[in-house]
């Protein structure tokens, strides 16, 4: 008899691409997937009542969960020239920092700024700014309209950006390369750990067959992935799905693991994420 699981990732074409094939029933699995999209904040805030018993969720958001969800070893969103960005309109810089659009509190990107800027020197560190969790497709037009004056952009947005006449001030995942000396862990799939081993292990190997379904006929997902990103171009989908869709998506493996360490134990310095003795995945 099939078990039923529910699982959740976001509207983001590296996600779609990734589970194209669990979604299409494309791989072999006694798992019956319940499957739901949701914007990745969405996700992270539905992660504290445990809706889904899978779920893409944001690294920030998994450092606060791991009494209840550890992460599995594919799926992630993680690696080197992807990570968010400080964006404003000409003319604006950092010192004027007032008020910046994140795209939710608990998402990887707004740990980042907030990492940034405590590691700043005294006289800036304590700079007061009002920041406010905005849906991430939502925070270029508001920059560009002058509701805010800064914002900290994800996903197709480092595509983008520019078309609003925007422009970048800062590179959030390139300071945390050159300060950690590691690749971005952005975004990964976490399961509930009260879910049996044998259950685990099922789920991901789906995934993981399923990331690697992908990989090999990436012409056939993007009719799924245009579903939800009806807006974007199929030249920004596809250069998307090549800078979050990596090596470390397939097994997150030894570097990937240090560098998840190295985010957790730096939040954990300046208090933004518990301390705890808990595994970062669930097997």
């Amino acid at each position: 008899m099939s078990k039923t699981i529910s699982i959740a990732y976001s509207t983001c074409p590296n996600d779609t691409f990734i589970f194209y094939a669990l979604a299409h029933k494309k791989i072999v699995t006694d798992i019956l997937f319940e499957i739901q999209l949701e914007d990745v904040e969405s996700l992270n805030q539905s992660a504290k009542s445990k809706k889904f018993d899978v779920s893409k969720l944001s690294f920030a958001a998994i450092g606060h969960l791991l009494e209840t969800y550890g992460l599995l070893h594919c799926g992630a969103a993680l690696g080197r020239g992807c990570g968010p960005m400080v964006v404003a309109r000409p003319g604006f810089d950092l010192s004027r920092l007032k008020s910046i659009a994140v795209p939710g509190l608990w998402t990887t990107a707004n740990m980042l700024l907030n990492l940034y800027l405590s590691e700043q020197p005294a006289g800036e560190s304590s700079w007061r700014y009002d920041i406010a969790s905005v849906p991430f497709d939502r925070i270029m037009p508001l920059v560009k309209n002058g509701r805010f004056d800064f914002g900290v952009i994800i996903h197709e947005g480092r595509f983008t950006y520019r078309e609003y006449g925007l422009v970048s001030l800062l590179d959030l995942g390139a300071w945390w390369e050159k300060t950690s000396l590691a690749p971005i862990p952005l975004g990964g799939i976490a399961i509930r750990r009260d879910l049996p081993e044998e259950t685990v292990k099922a789920v991901e190997k789906a995934i993981y067959d399923s990331i690697l379904y992908a990989l090999a006929n990436r012409d056939e997902t993007y009719d799924y992935i245009k579903k939800y990103s009806q807006e974007m171009s199929l030249s920004v989908i596809r250069q998307h799905i090549d800078l979050y869709v990596n090596d470390f998506t397939v097994n997150t493996g030894d570097e990937g693991k240090r560098a998840i360490h190295r985010l957790f134990n730096m939040a954990r310095k300046y208090n933004m994420l518990p301390e705890t003795d808990l595994s970062v995945f669930a097997s």
